[in-house]
């Protein structure tokens, strides 16, 4: 078992969002409650190469678009979407979620791409 204090939680933000991850020293899997506030990323998509996300949409909404199918999707509050890794998307809207990944997520296996 592992016990994470919010205290412990570290948070970051950027150019349209924030986050708040807890630190685990478990490689299966992590967890993040983020906040989207615009189109992230601002151009183009993003990409991860290793993990799986899950998101709970705490509250607020928003769209998602997918760059491969050209799919867009809208979400509300108590929705939740599962990206597979490989999957190239963005959002856009406002809206908080709590977001597990497994493998755990890691910055070097996320990109940005064009």
């Amino acid at each position: 078992m592992e016990f994470i204090k919010k205290e412990k939680a570290e948070f970051y933000s950027g150019d349209g969002y924030s986050g708040i991850d807890y630190p685990s020293t478990d490689k299966d899997i992590n967890f993040a409650v983020i906040k989207i506030n615009s189109r992230s990323p601002k151009t183009g998509f993003q990409v991860n190469t290793n993990c799986k996300e899950l998101l709970y949409i705490i509250n607020g909404n928003g769209t998602m678009y997918m760059k491969d199918t050209n799919e867009k999707i809208e979400f509300n509050q108590g929705d939740v979407i599962l990206i597979n890794k490989n999957e190239c998307y963005a959002f856009d809207g406002n809206f908080e979620a709590a977001v597990p990944c497994t493998p755990a997520w890691t910055s070097e296996q996320h990109e940005y791409l064009d």
